[in-house]
């Protein structure tokens, strides 16, 4: 699975040229506690409910990084999008947890 930093996101964010989809995997109580903007909430535990749209929601040849709050939904999620045809799937190590400790301390730890 490819993976990438928290530091090469802060990066991507800052990049006015960057055209990537971003999908938080979170609850949606974690996400109203700590998040990052750009990014779309398709809560895992909510499978049943978007699992079906995934396509019209999110493009399967453009670059995607997925987000948790450690990087285990996430990879589960990049497996699953993987298996659906998409081509270019990245899961961010550590999650919202290490980019709150190593890119912007603002962003709140739970």
């Amino acid at each position: 699975m490819n993976q990438i930093t928290v530091e090469e996101l802060a990066k991507r964010l800052s990049s006015s040229e960057s055209s990537v989809q971003l999908v938080d995997v979170r609850e949606p109580q974690e996400v109203s506690t700590a998040s990052i903007t750009g990014f779309i909430n398709l809560p895992l535990s909510q499978f049943a409910d978007w699992s079906n749209d995934v396509h019209s929601r999110l493009e399967p040849d453009k670059e995607t990084l997925v987000l948790c709050h450690h990087g285990v939904r996430s990879a589960q999620m990049c497996q699953w999008l993987t298996s659906q045809g998409f081509t270019n799937v990245k899961n961010i190590t550590g999650g919202i947890d290490a980019y709150s400790m190593l890119v912007d301390p603002s962003v709140p730890q739970y």
